[in-house]
């Protein structure tokens, strides 16, 4: 494919994405990282193929190559090869049964066990044993996490992530045997993709992408023109809770997060972070 043909179905892909018809100049290098990065898209049926214990070990280490805070490397990867883990896991989330049929599962952990223990090794003080100090563990191991898919993308794999592992944060944390300080980010299901998958639309730049400070907007009515663009391109095949919230005349976007945090989630989420040992204040 020519350096032109790709710029073409790079913007075509974005204006899928975005609806904005992006200009993409021709003479960018790396053309072909752009393009699949343009063009993601989860999985969640994969082929029996397997995935081989050293591309395994490869990604991650691609994946632990990523930009870390202060170089303070507070994040770890769990490859979760034992099956009975695997379906402890799932047995929490019996909706996602795919986490059992991809070839890898992992899970993605931010790790503030490392840094308190360093201070101590050195005879230090730790004043910073704060809401910060979870929050940059935190920010590492999304930031690991989302290196991990580009890389596996870019060879052809696809992935799925699984942040529903935070709903029985307890179960996972005693399957895993998590130590003290870390907490279980996402799992992630990766394997060869069964079928293509789709596009899946995102609010426009104008709402997300900020020049300089934020100002007057009408935040309502571009949530309103995602929802009509959404529901053209790719619509909900069921509706949230109908023995809920009824079967509404026009679903889209809103209508399902909605729907979707209008039942309370993660309750214990704080309660499980202060028992592993983070303070939040």
């Amino acid at each position: 494919m020519s350096s032109n043909q790709t710029a073409s179905m790079i913007a075509q892909t974005l204006s899928e994405r975005f609806g904005e018809k992006l200009s993409v100049d021709a003479a960018l290098p790396g053309f072909a990282a752009l393009a699949k990065l343009a063009a993601y898209r989860s999985h969640r049926r994969f082929l029996s193929r397997a995935i081989e214990p050293e591309l395994v070990r490869l990604l991650c280490a691609c994946a632990l190559s990523a930009p870390s805070k202060s170089d303070l490397q507070q994040s770890d990867i769990v490859i979760v090869n034992d099956m009975s883990i695997r379906k402890g896991i799932v047995a929490t989330i019996p909706d996602m049964p795919w986490i059992n049929d991809a070839p890898a599962f992992l899970v993605f952990v931010a790790n503030g066990e490392r840094l308190p223990l360093t201070c101590k090794l050195h005879g230090k003080p730790f004043p910073n044993d704060h809401l910060d100090a979870f929050f940059n563990a935190v920010v590492d191991a999304g930031i690991v996490l989302t290196t991990f898919i580009n890389a596996a993308t870019l060879i052809g794999l696809g992935c799925c992530p699984i942040s529903a592992i935070r709903d029985h944060l307890q179960t996972v944390g005693d399957l895993l045997r998590l130590p003290q300080r870390a907490v279980p980010v996402a799992g992630l299901c990766v394997g060869w993709p069964a079928e293509p998958g789709g596009i899946t639309p995102r609010l426009s730049l104008d709402t997300t992408v900020i020049r300089d400070r934020y100002g007057e907007r009408d935040l309502p009515a571009e949530i309103a023109a995602y929802d009509r663009r959404r529901e053209a391109l790719r619509p909900y095949r069921r509706q949230r809770r109908p023995d809920r919230w009824g079967t509404a005349a026009f679903y889209g976007w809103s209508e399902d997060k909605a729907r979707q945090y209008a039942d309370p989630t993660r309750t214990n989420f704080g309660t499980f972070v202060r028992g592993k040992g983070f303070r939040l204040d």
